[in-house]
């Protein structure tokens, strides 16, 4: 079973002030939020690594062994930019992390994609609330696409067809940084 890492990082980070690819990770001086969440996706195993970027793309470093696409709609939101990644990923499952996430640690992203096949629909759980990493196993590809519109991602997708919850609270922070020092 191979498990795709995608990581969703166009958008502009309107609250954020600058595109969240761009920001420093906080208590990690030297490295990007796109570097972080890369490093993430690679030391849980994920391969390939496909990374989504759109504002700012042109100002990333090189990303060392990812698949970088740019999604000219970056701007209509989260939807648009998970549509890009799912039709550049491949294997049986896919991965995706959000890149304003530095809490997701490689142990969550491996307890999520654990054993995962293709018909798999599984998302980590802090205290019981669903968060990221998510995994869609590829029968799950197309639907999410369908109805990943604007900002909300695979959420409509979830509300019809309920993820697996993966407990990962004991090895990852689920909080995401809307604003800086968040």
């Amino acid at each position: 079973m191979s498990v795709c890492g995608l990581l969703l990082a166009a958008g502009g980070g309107r609250r954020y002030g600058m595109p969240k690819a761009l920001a420093p990770t906080p208590g990690s001086p030297g490295e990007l939020l796109v570097e972080r969440g890369v490093r993430t996706l690679t030391e849980a195993g994920c391969s390939p690594v496909v990374v989504v970027l759109g504002a700012g793309a042109e100002k990333v470093p090189e990303l060392p062994g990812t698949r970088v696409v740019v999604n000219p709609g970056w701007a209509s939101g989260m939807g648009s930019s998970l549509r890009v990644g799912l039709a550049e990923a491949e294997g049986d499952a896919v991965v995706v992390l959000l890149v304003d996430m530095p809490g997701v640690t490689a142990e969550a992203v491996r307890r999520v994609s654990a054993g995962a096949g293709s018909s798999s629909l599984r998302a980590a759980t802090y205290r019981g609330k669903r968060g990221h990493p998510v995994l869609l196993g590829r029968a799950h590809w197309d639907g999410v696409a369908e109805l990943a519109v604007g900002d909300v991602g695979a959420r409509p997708y979830f509300k019809a067809h309920t993820p697996e919850p993966v407990p990962c609270e004991d090895v990852a922070d689920g909080r995401d940084l809307d604003v800086p020092d968040a």
